[in-house]
């Protein structure tokens, strides 16, 4: 927990203001969505299917608390019909919310993408478990940096946690790929592919995300800018990944129940 610089602007509080209201509508829909699909996947897919509601519906906790709390941080008033002036109450933001949902989240958002895809057995337990650990590694290893307002110490934070990070993203884009080759059908195939890749793409966002103050950004602009940019990057981790989850588990189910209806 960090002490928030003084001076917003009302576009700055109100962007960050914004941003947090989208992750909370995003995972909220999602979550709702995710589980009235349970019933049109097989018995197969359900598991996946469920965790990635789980996975949404701790986000959309972790974006109330976060959300709460930065508007408890702040008074915003109009004087005299003028423009609206920004001022902290002195209460403190708390963003470690956020650490407590990667921790919780990003090693199910692994394991629900190796059970889609419906590895072998013994593969699917032996990558959960590597996975969700460099994950959850990750994650702690970048904490201690996220509070540091010394950009060293930041720096350090920050390579530490890349190692774990950079094992999880060539497993997603070179370990996977045979898997993914493999799946019942080239839609599904496709879907699996662009649910590794998205998973890549989204998750190259957060080191830079977690970089913007130290690369010559401060005050109420870095804030804002961390704030919006870690909230887009967490919707499209896994309120759109989850989507591809659910077209990937509906597409493969269409395809397991056809061949069970085709004649001997």
């Amino acid at each position: 927990m960090a002490p928030l610089p003084d001076g917003f602007s009302y576009a700055e509080w109100n962007a960050t203001y914004n941003g947090l209201s989208f992750g909370i509508a995003a995972m909220g829909s999602a979550t709702i969505f995710f589980w009235l699909q349970l019933p049109n996947v097989t018995k197969s897919y359900r598991t996946a299917l469920t965790i990635t509601g789980i996975v949404t519906l701790i986000a959309t906790y972790h974006y109330i608390r976060i959300f709460n709390s930065w508007s408890e941080a702040f008074t915003v008033a109009s004087k005299d019909g003028g423009d609206y002036e920004v001022k902290l109450t002195g209460a403190p933001f708390n963003d470690g919310y956020r650490y407590v949902d990667w921790l919780l989240t990003v090693p199910l958002l692994l394991i629900e993408l190796l059970l889609v895809m419906k590895l072998p057995q013994a593969e699917t337990v032996s990558l959960s478990w590597k996975l969700g650990l460099a994950s959850a590694l990750m994650v702690a290893l970048g904490y201690p940096g996220e509070i540091q307002e010394d950009l060293s110490v930041r720096w350090f934070w920050w390579c530490l946690s890349m190692i774990p990070f950079c094992y999880v993203v060539f497993t997603l884009a070179v370990g996977l790929a045979e898997a993914t080759s493999k799946q019942p059908s080239p839609a599904a195939a496709s879907l699996a592919s662009a649910a590794r890749y998205l998973t890549v793409f989204s998750w190259l966002t957060y080191p830079f995300v977690y970089m913007v103050k130290s690369v010559g950004l401060a005050g109420p602009a870095a804030t804002m800018y961390e704030q919006v940019g870690y909230s887009i990057a967490d919707v499209m981790a896994k309120a759109v990944f989850g989507v591809l989850i659910w077209a990937l588990a509906a597409e493969k189910s269409a395809v397991e129940e056809s061949g069970k209806l085709l004649p001997n």
